[in-house]
């Protein structure tokens, strides 16, 4: 009797147990493909680009979740979520070395080729513009080592002595880092880095001067919405060395890596997926417009990544193998209104 019993209560504990077990394996099964979204413009609107091909071509949901830039990645590397779009390596080079030997994260590639930094002037005042009836009044400004030359067109209010150049805010690390710029170039005796109090009044400062055809000299980076709506030029600078930028950084910024990654055990049990995001990679001008189309026409990520879907068609089917997908793809963007 009392093993009749024992063999009952072993079977309801197995039968309790499988339960259990499938249960897990269906709750995993329908979780969300989940997406960690950081602060900036860019890998939200790139999240909801992949999001909207997983959706619409693989009919899978997915979700976005907000962190920031540690606490995300850890995330992704633990398992709580699955994918971002954009892993800038370098600004988070410790914890990006440390997960890849643990091997809980992978690269699926690089989204963009690079994402520039650096002087910015104007187009206009190189080339000048037609158009807008601007004559070039620097044509001759390519590189940091022409700018003294120019110092009377960028005359700073506060020191009219010296040329300005709109720096990054007190606080950013290149702050400090293009103050030393300007002294490695001898620039120190012609320009003041001038501290323009916060991002917002740094773009504000480049659009002003913009919009009015003004001359302008500012520290800006790539892909934002300012570089999308306005035509700037990079100045040269001595290529990157490793000894002259830990002395003086006296030469270009290093390149920056952006990547995507994912969570290691989701790329293996996602292959048709992960093949598709190895494909995925977009150009610096698509990322400036988008972002650009973003901040004009005040649109949220999710119309801006339908923007992108529209716009550049035949970039995202070069990610795309199978026609079938595509097909399901181009049908939902046909039911899509944007803003114009």
């Amino acid at each position: 009797m009392k093993t009749h019993l024992l063999k009952k209560q072993i079977i309801i504990t197995l039968c309790a147990l499988s339960t259990m077990f499938l249960g897990a394996i269906a709750a995993e099964a329908a979780r969300p493909i989940t997406f960690i979204d950081f602060s900036w413009d860019s890998v939200q609107v790139h999240n909801r680009i992949a999001g909207y091909i997983i959706v619409h071509g693989y009919g899978k949901n997915v979700d976005y979740m907000f962190a920031e830039s540690l606490p995300g990645l850890m995330g992704i590397e633990r398992g709580d979520a699955d994918i971002s779009m954009e892993l800038w390596a370098d600004n988070v080079h410790e914890w990006w070395e440390e997960a890849q030997k643990k091997g809980n994260v992978t690269s699926l590639g690089m989204n963009f080729p690079d994402a520039p930094q650096g002087w910015y002037v104007p187009r206009y005042m190189v080339e000048g513009d037609a158009e807008r009836g601007i004559e070039a009044t620097a044509p001759d400004l390519k590189s940091v080592y022409d700018l003294p030359k120019y110092w009377e067109l960028f005359k700073d209010p506060e020191e009219p002595n010296k040329g300005r150049l709109y720096n990054g805010p007190a606080g950013w690390k290149v702050s400090s880092i293009n103050t030393e710029k300007v002294i490695a170039y001898r620039l120190d005796k012609n320009y003041t880095a001038f501290d323009p109090g916060s991002q917002t009044s740094l773009a504000t400062a480049i659009a002003s001067a913009y919009e009015r055809g003004k001359p302008v000299l500012a520290y800006y980076w790539e892909p934002t919405e300012v570089m999308g709506m306005y035509n700037m030029v990079k100045l040269e600078e001595p290529p990157y060395k490793k000894d002259i930028w830990e002395t003086t950084r006296g030469c270009d910024f290093p390149s920056v890596k952006v990547l995507i990654i994912a969570n290691t055990k989701f790329a293996r049990e996602n292959p048709e997926i992960t093949e598709v995001f190895k494909k995925y990679t977009t150009t610096l001008e698509q990322n400036n417009k988008t972002l650009a189309y973003m901040k004009t026409r005040v649109v949220d990520a999710e119309q801006a990544a339908v923007w992108f879907l529209k716009n550049y068609s035949e970039e995202w089917k070069g990610w795309i193998e199978d026609e079938s997908v595509i097909a399901k793809i181009e049908k939902a963007l046909e039911k899509e209104v944007i803003k114009d």
